[in-house]
């Protein structure tokens, strides 16, 4: 499913769904008061957003990871696993499990350091500590109440905010926004704009900026490719594309999380073949596609970087000290 337009901006459709907003967010204290939220034993730190969508969880949960790594510690990823059959807990093996079964962010994680997948976010913290985890990554949860937090960053896509600030499904937010920063420790600011709510908060909490940068984006240079995506918002993974010098002859996008056909992506193969441009399509898409499907469709890595690490580091270290 694709943002819908009006989530953008002001109008008539917000206006009048604002009601239904006001259920959803009823909905959300109910479920706050009826779940008792614990603590698995070792830190906790948290990577969400305020909105619905794609907004750099994954790469920010991966910085986290090599961190903690790099002070000492033995991270584990822990996630819902979104799009996937098994309810968990359960270790995503990246070598044997399928996104159909743990989901494709998971199945990702997996391949930077133990991740963990369960329905029940809390029950999942529980076995990788028992497991050997010293601090756990939670990737996505900012908004589930049975996991006591010890720290939690909010990722922003700085080119489209917070939308126009509206709760679902008059916009794109999970939760009003002064409830939202109540909850987090920073945000994490992803691309070179500064949306209109970080001006109108500027004392409420520190801004972590930080960019997408390719891993092997020479591969792609001057190369013509055809490009796509099954993700929150593609046209990000387009510009980055056109960033590295890639020729960039079409593209064509999917629902976030979509699951290929093998119908699709002969069609996609054709239609490469015939303008002599290579396939390629993100890293959670290829994590999508079984092994056997791999074969001539490239990927685009990428990695977060921040222009003060230690603003980051810095954070790590006092919640870490703080037990």
């Amino acid at each position: 499913m694709r943002d819908p337009r009006f989530w953008q901006h002001d109008g008539i459709v917000p206006t009048l769904l604002r009601p239904l907003s006001a259920f959803w967010r009823a909905g959300t204290c109910i479920r706050n008061l009826t779940i008792t939220a614990r603590h698995p034993g070792c830190p906790v730190f948290c990577v969400g957003n305020f909105t619905v969508g794609g907004a750099g969880k994954t790469p920010t949960a991966i910085v986290l990871f090599e961190l903690l790594t790099a002070l000492g510690r033995t991270p584990h990823f822990v996630s819902r696993g979104y799009g996937g059959s098994i309810l968990g807990p359960h270790r995503v093996d990246p070598n044997n499990d399928r996104a159909a079964q743990v989901g494709d962010e998971p199945l990702l994680l997996a391949h930077h350091g133990p991740a963990w997948i369960s329905r029940e976010r809390f029950l999942g913290a529980e076995m990788a500590h028992a497991a050997g985890a010293d601090a756990i990554i939670l990737d996505d949860g900012l908004q589930n109440p049975s996991l006591i937090k010890d720290c939690s960053f909010a990722v922003v896509d700085s080119h489209y905010g917070i939308g126009n600030g509206q709760v679902m499904p008059a916009g794109p937010m999970r939760e009003p926004l002064l409830s939202g920063l109540e909850k987090v420790r920073a945000i994490i600011l992803i691309g070179d704009q500064t949306p209109k709510f970080i001006t109108d908060q500027p004392a409420s909490v520190p801004v972590l900026r930080a960019q997408i940068e390719p891993i092997n984006g020479a591969d792609f240079a001057n190369q013509k490719v055809m490009a796509f995506a099954g993700i929150g918002r593609p046209e990000k993974f387009y510009d980055s594309l056109k960033q590295v010098g890639a020729e960039i002859v079409k593209t064509q996008d999917f629902d976030d999380h979509h699951v290929f056909s093998k119908h699709e992506l002969i069609s996609l193969r054709t239609q490469a073949e015939q303008l002599g441009a290579t396939l390629v399509t993100t890293q959670k898409d290829l994590m999508r596609l079984p092994m056997e499907s791999r074969d001539g469709i490239s990927s685009l890595d990428i990695r977060l970087a921040f222009d003060a690490p230690d603003q980051l580091s810095t954070i790590v270290k006092t919640v870490l000290a703080n037990g």
